[in-house]
């Protein structure tokens, strides 16, 4: 079965913070705008992050004060658009001998100055006597410190925040589709002819587009492949991204009572590590291993999993075991090759150094690397580069400020509701001002676990793109990423459910694969 019906301005293909950032930018913009990705929303990179808005405290030591400052004013930017979902953080760094001490201390109050008047909060010396209280029992590094230093960063829940783009992009007018993936893609007189595949129907339809966003993350090589093959006799299209694997573990709360996030800035092998309360849980990351491929879910490595229970151990004094960690989880981070921004050199706009935004053709750009910090302003530079090569026609709705622009879900200014931090046990607060039209549909009151009812699975259904079971427990909500058995105990009543609201087949024997992959053995 087959549609040719569909035509658009702006094709974007991909689902995560960046390709929904574009989508929500151009449809502000009043531009016709379709978006497509080919598993769920924020199901590569975007929902794996360590969950921080942040700067990037470690690119000070680089002397990249630019970049520092630009993330810190999105990462205000982002804490004001949806403030059910990103708020400040506050972390303690401690320190082991009394140079190390001043040096952090340096750093850090120079992070704080460098965020001006959007900065989050003072930078301080914790004494060792406040140290031990405010991180009771702890041995390790942190038993060993002579004192530490609080700063303050943001930190968010990553996945809910991509859906609040995905509602707001169609709220402005866009048409949003996951498990939609690109089939085919060739260029034509008036931009491209891109066949789609709908994976729940088993359809597929042709847009013409007048441009095409490739914004489709570690795997944006993929797509430029497709537009771009190569002529007989020449050399194979070059790849612009590699790809970088972080692995966390999630531990109960009672395991490493954390009430402020933890960093340890040196490691065994130079890395930092992170310990952050999340959800009711606390979060273990991260790791920074490169690899040669990008599996759609990639897997731990063995010495990832022992850098990371060693520098538990080293850091807290906390000797885990695989039985303690309830879900662990691998994200690729997609890092623009050296040999990719050389060939890009006359054709690429890039706002920072952690992104690349390039021009591929008419009508074709892809954008890749960058972080969530940043999602707002890169989709705002898409914009720009497109209309300044003439691919899209001036605004309709003239410039658009996406910074005042708030998500789906944020309350009101001014609202005095209150506002539970991301750090407790997730529940009904994680939808923000639509927790009444959850509410509302019947099953409010028949708890699953892990504070999801009966109500928001059906909400997720039917206003949230939610089919599988999947979508719902991994990123509508995050009980696979919290609890990985839990999550298995729960999927055979969320299945039912979804059928139910959708007709559809939840594929609830594929999670309960996907869960194993999620746990370590005792």
């Amino acid at each position: 079965m087959e549609d040719h019906s569909l035509t658009c301005d702006l094709l974007v293909v991909g689902g995560g913070a960046t390709g929904l950032g574009v989508a929500l930018q151009a449809a502000l913009e009043g531009r016709s705008v379709i978006l497509v990705e080919a598993r769920d929303f924020a199901s590569g990179t975007s929902s794996r992050s360590t969950k921080l808005l942040h700067g990037g405290v470690r690119y000070l030591a680089q002397g990249r004060l630019g970049l520092v400052r630009e993330a810190l004013r999105e990462r205000a930017t982002v804490l004001g658009l949806a403030p059910h979902l990103a708020q400040p953080l506050s972390f303690v760094v401690p320190a082991s001998d009394w140079l190390n001490w001043a040096f952090t201390g340096v750093g850090l109050k120079l992070y704080q100055w460098l965020s001006g008047r959007l900065s989050l909060g003072r930078t301080v010396a914790v004494s060792r006597q406040a140290l031990t209280r405010g991180l009771p029992g702890m041995a390790g590094q942190v038993g060993r410190a002579v004192a530490g230093i609080r700063y303050w960063d943001g930190q968010f829940e990553d996945a809910r925040l991509a859906l609040a783009l995905a509602q707001t992009a169609q709220r402005a007018g866009a048409q949003v589709h996951n498990h939609t993936r690109v089939s085919g893609l060739c260029p034509t007189a008036d931009g491209w002819q891109v066949r789609l595949l709908d994976e729940r129907l088993g359809t597929s339809r042709t847009v013409q587009a007048r441009c095409v966003v490739n914004a489709a993350g570690v795997w944006v090589d993929e797509l430029r492949r497709m537009a771009l093959p190569s002529e007989d006799g020449a050399p194979p299209l070059q790849a612009l991204v590699t790809a970088s694997q972080g692995v966390h573990l999630v531990v109960t709360r009672a395991c490493l009572p954390l009430r402020e996030a933890v960093l340890i800035p040196h490691t065994a092998d130079g890395r930092v590590l992170f310990a952050v309360p999340w959800l009711g849980a606390t979060l273990i990351g991260t790791t920074d291993t490169p690899r040669s491929d990008a599996p759609r879910e990639p897997q731990p490595m063995a010495e990832e999993l022992d850098f990371l229970f060693r520098e538990t151990r080293n850091a807290f004094g906390l000797a885990l075991q695989p039985g303690d960690v309830r879900s662990v989880w691998v994200g690729l981070r997609p890092l623009v090759s050296a040999s990719g921004q050389g060939d890009a050199a006359q054709s690429t706009s890039q706002m920072s150094r952690e992104h690349l935004i390039r021009r591929e053709a008419p009508g074709l750009v892809t954008v890749t690397g960058g972080k969530w910090t940043t999602y707002r302003s890169m989709a705002e530079e898409v914009l720009k580069t497109l209309q300044a090569h003439g691919d899209v026609a001036p605004a309709p709705n003239g410039p658009v400020d996406t910074r005042q622009h708030r998500l789906v879900g944020a309350p009101a200014p001014g609202d005095s509701t209150e506002q539970h931090p991301l750090s407790d046990a997730p529940g009904l607060h994680l939808w923000g001002s639509q927790a009444h039209r959850v509410q509302a549909l019947p099953g409010a009151d028949h708890a699953l676990g892990l504070g999801l009812t009966e109500a928001m699975v059906r909400y997720a259904a039917r206003h949230e793109w939610a089919f599988m079971v999947e979508d719902m427990l991994a990123r509508r909500w995050r009980a696979l990423f919290l609890d990985a058995r839990q999550a298995a105990s729960m999927a055979p009543q969320v299945a039912t459910l979804l059928q139910e609201e959708t007709g559809l087949d939840p594929r609830l024997g594929d999670f309960l694969a996907l869960c194993q992959r999620y746990t370590l053995g005792d």
